[in-house]
């Protein structure tokens, strides 16, 4: 009965060493702001023409069928990522139209 314990803890620690990737240093995407601060809802809806390395907001990433793949909060911020196949973006919301979206490939 007391051997249980034991092989738990030993379970536990073998699944947690294997878990990680010894050797592979993992590094972080870099961001090049691509996007503006959109001041009113009509700015992200205007109809003006922009290449994809121009401004970028919310309303262009989803137009061009970028899905949102997650939203984190990020102090009083909400950071939102988007991606379409091998593209991906960042959106920071620092309000509810105030946006900042950067490629992050």
């Amino acid at each position: 009965m007391q051997l249980w314990p034991v092989i738990v803890a030993v379970l536990l620690v073998a699944s947690g060493a294997s878990a990680q990737q010894v050797g592979k240093t993992q590094t972080l995407p870099s961001i090049s702001v691509q996007g503006s601060n959109a001041k009113s809802s009509n700015v992200a809806k205007s109809g003006n023409t922009a290449s994809q390395s121009a401004v970028s907001t919310m309303a262009d990433l989803v137009s061009r069928g970028y899905e949102i793949k997650a939203a984190v909060p990020n102090g009083g911020k909400f950071v939102v990522f988007m991606q379409k196949d091998q593209s991906a973006y960042a959106c920071e919301f620092s309000s509810l139209t105030d946006t900042r979206c950067g490629s992050l490939n």
